[in-house]
């Protein structure tokens, strides 16, 4: 009867960990959702921009921890504290300001502020790849790499003739993709700014 129930109960580990273990890697293996951010996706030096999401949270103070989107006037509002303007301040600079928001109702607060999706800054591919759409811009990336985030180019595309619109230039940019693929034109993988679109022939 013993070993019976040691078997059944070494049955039950294992099992156990085994639907752990098939429960992660789904979890792992489930694709991003576009236009959702990892917040390590952010750069130390990204400027906060209207529209983008911060989480802020206050340590040992739950009560001010708010998930909150900046205003198109730059400012967000926590509770207790009038609209602070956070637009064009990185992270860190926002921790400060908001920290000294703070002093005259928490003990030496120490506040966090992590972007966790950004919408102020964005670049747009449309054509022939494979997701086309706009895409956020959290830190530098060229015309190559904007390219393989869309999924890469479908087989219709016209590698040769790839261009870059940008705002305030009347004229294309030509990228010879074919080219940029075999490292042979750098100068044409453009690294991108807020408010380009590619175009994929």
């Amino acid at each position: 009867m013993r070993t019976v129930t040691t078997a059944a109960l070494v049955f039950a580990i294992v099992n156990t960990t085994a639907i752990g273990q098939n429960q992660l890697a789904t979890v792992e293996t489930k694709p991003p959702v576009q236009g959702t951010l990892n917040p390590t996706g952010v750069e130390p030096d990204y400027v906060i921009g209207a529209g983008d999401v911060l989480q802020i949270s206050v340590w040992q103070e739950p009560q001010f921890g708010e998930t909150v989107e900046v205003r198109p006037d730059g400012k967000i509002s926590l509770p207790l504290i009038s609209d602070v303007a956070i637009a064009g301040l990185t992270p860190i600079q926002a921790e400060g300001r908001l920290t000294d928001k703070l002093q005259g109702f928490v003990k030496r607060p120490r506040v966090s502020v992590v972007v966790t999706e950004v919408h102020s800054k964005v670049v747009y591919v449309i054509g022939q790849v494979e997701r086309p759409g706009p895409y956020s811009l959290v830190g530098a990336i060229n015309v190559q790499q904007l390219i393989a985030r869309a999924g890469g180019t479908t087989r219709r595309a016209k590698k040769k003739q790839v261009y870059v619109l940008r705002s305030g230039n009347s004229n294309k940019l030509p990228v010879n993709y074919n080219k940029v693929l075999q490292g042979k034109a750098t100068k044409q993988n453009l690294d991108l700014i807020a408010g380009d679109t590619v175009v994929v022939p």
